[in-house]
């Protein structure tokens, strides 16, 4: 019998040492345990709620031979507009100017030749924001009286939705539940425990009115603009998931 080598008798040894009875072990893979059974559903919830706050956008814009001409312009009719909404009480920070645009217009050779400048467009969007929605109607009048020709938007929205969308949230989730109770009945079961449960949103339906383009003139012996804020629907998602029982 030829000797052990060196390493063959340390693997012996140490095999003795961990196993003094010579027993052989066997390697026993882990029992794989299934999930638990668990029923997931989603819910939406709606809330109204009432505008407190009105924004209206107006444009000034006018034309002129030269850029500096129709700037001029503009610029005239533009503060007679800011006047005019300063008397309805709007302050400084409630108007602002969301742009300002200069651009040519050019005029086209039937002939194919080169196009040219024929004039300049200049406009100045105004944005003029009140906490009286019914005084929207009030604005745009004004606006147009005092040379605004353009009323690019008019919306309504609320500045505080935090109790609509606690209220959406609660409908949302009553909906999931009911959904997965459906479910867990007709699967033979009943809920258990809530495992996990969220929510994303809310989303607020916007509530433009209109974008209008007028003239100034005959504004003053016009019927008042009529505006009607209405209500605001603010949607909520929720997912939920529970513990499946089946009955015994």
């Amino acid at each position: 019998m030829s000797p052990l080598s060196p390493l063959r008798r340390y693997s012996a040894l140490f095999l003795l040492a961990a196993f003094p009875s010579g027993a052989l072990v066997a390697q026993v893979s882990p029992t794989l345990v299934p999930a638990p059974p668990t029923v997931a559903a989603s819910g939406q919830g709606e809330a109204k709620v009432t505008p407190d706050r009105a924004s209206v956008m107006v444009n000034v814009q006018t034309r002129g031979a030269t850029a500096a001409a129709a700037a001029a312009e503009n610029a005239t009719k533009t503060r007679a507009v800011l006047d005019a909404l300063g008397k309805l009480g709007l302050s400084r920070d409630q108007l602002s100017t969301e742009g300002y645009t200069v651009y040519p217009e050019m005029q086209y050779d039937k002939n194919g030749g080169q196009p040219r400048v024929s004039g300049y467009v200049v406009t100045n969007s105004i944005k003029a924001e009140t906490k009286r929605p019914e005084q929207a109607g009030v604005i745009v009048d004004a606006a147009l009286g005092a040379g605004g020709n353009m009323i690019n938007s008019l919306s309504f929205y609320a500045s505080s939705i935090d109790e609509a969308r606690r209220q959406a949230i609660g409908t949302a989730v009553a909906s999931a539940r009911a959904d997965a109770d459906a479910m867990a009945k007709a699967a033979g079961g009943s809920l258990g425990a809530l495992i996990e449960l969220s929510t994303n949103g809310p989303t607020s339906t916007p509530h433009p009115m209109y974008a209008l383009a007028a003239r100034a003139k005959g504004m003053a012996d016009a019927a008042p603009t009529p505006v009607n804020p209405g209500e605001q629907t603010v949607s909520v998602f929720v997912n939920a998931r529970w513990q499946f029982q089946p009955n015994r």
